[in-house]
């Protein structure tokens, strides 16, 4: 039948495997560098559209973000921008509940990130924004009652 394999054939089959788990093992850190370093090229052409005023693109820009790193960093950066993209006083399409959703999903999402402080404060501030609204609509009405 076969002959016996020596110490050394054994010993370069266990190095070409190790070889071979190394190689498979590196892929994984790259693809991950490769989509962190994608994420953050997005997140600055968001940056750059939102200077130039053009929210739509910027919004798309960070949701890209979002699909490439949706619960890790920096999908809470993304997070944050469309937030402030979404309160921003620029903003044809300013809409500040669905910034406080934004700033919420921040808070509860990723606890742990530095935005988080912030989107509380965010959060307080757009949610005093909305009862002010509530205030004047019912101020308004009143009058409207008091004109009749």
């Amino acid at each position: 039948m076969g002959r016996k394999r020596s110490r050394a054939g054994q010993y370069l089959y266990v190095c070409a495997a190790c070889l071979i788990i190394t190689v498979l093992a590196a892929c994984a850190p790259l693809k991950m560098m490769a989509d962190r370093q994608e994420s953050h090229d997005h997140l600055q052409r968001a940056r750059d559209l939102v200077a130039q005023g053009d929210y739509d693109g910027a919004v798309r820009e960070n949701q890209q973000v979002l699909s490439l790193s949706p619960d890790a960093s920096p999908g809470d950066e993304a997070l944050f921008s469309l937030g402030l993209i979404y309160a921003h006083y620029g903003n044809p399409k300013k809409d500040f509940k669905r910034s406080l959703g934004f700033f919420t999903r921040i808070v509860k999402e990723f606890p742990g990130s530095p935005l988080a402080e912030e989107a509380k404060i965010w959060i307080g501030v757009l949610g005093s924004i909305e009862k002010a609204k509530q205030v004047d609509i019912q101020i308004e009405e009143k009058k409207k009652e008091l004109t009749k």
